[in-house]
């Protein structure tokens, strides 16, 4: 419960700080758009991992279009930091480790058990099936890295490449998730774990449902 507390402080104290900002300023550094609403109250219109968050009114209430639902706490955290940390700047071009992000060393252990090691362990058998999933789920386009690898898009300022290396006869399957180096501007280490479970695990679930 004490973490579910955290997380609804957490949305709160953001939900705080964008209500002192204009709308459209949000928009223009974060990448999204500006819509109306059917009652006619703007919204702004965010893309996250293939869908489309929608946020309204100075509580800045959020469902996704594609279901109507909302999102879970967490998702609310990670969105809602995102907005406030999105300054308008492009991603610089250059792929960064997770533990080459600013405190990116402290939460490593949290990364590799969220993310990383999930991934290699689904994947490295079979990185012809994460592919495929990659670009169904994600539209993911393809990297010229490893033996299998993708760039996701999390957020408009915010994209990630997903690494694998087949294993042989003397090492096992290896990969890695990389960042651009712009993001620990935008996001903490602790979001940046999290987010990159939120990739990983859709494709995870489909995976198993495919086997």
């Amino acid at each position: 419960m004490a973490r579910v507390d955290d997380y609804k402080k957490a949305v709160e104290l953001s939900r705080q700080g964008l209500a002192t900002r204009d709308a459209q300023e949000i928009a223009t550094h974060s990448g999204a758009t500006m819509e109306q609403g059917p009652d006619g109250h703007p919204l702004l219109a965010l893309p996250f991992l293939q869908k489309r968050v929608l946020l309204e009114g100075p509580g800045f209430q959020m469902t996704f279009r594609e279901s109507g639902e909302e999102p879970n706490l967490q998702e609310q955290v990670l969105i809602l930091h995102y907005l406030n940390g999105a300054t308008g700047a492009a991603p610089t071009g250059e792929w960064v480790a997770y533990q080459e992000i600013p405190d990116g060393k402290f939460y490593i252990d949290a990364f590799l058990r969220r993310a990383k090691n999930p991934m290699v362990n689904t994947f490295g058998d079979q990185p012809e099936v994460f592919i495929k999933l990659a670009k169904e789920v994600y539209d993911a386009q393809p990297l010229d890295q490893g033996d299998a690898a993708v760039t996701v898009q999390a957020f408009p300022r915010v994209p990630a490449a997903l690494i694998l290396w087949r294993g042989d006869d003397e090492f096992p399957p290896e990969g890695t998730i990389l960042f651009d180096r712009s993001i620990g501007d935008i996001l903490s280490a602790e979001d940046i774990a999290w987010l990159a479970g939120m990739i990983v695990y859709p494709l995870m679930g489909m995976a198993k449902g495919r086997t």
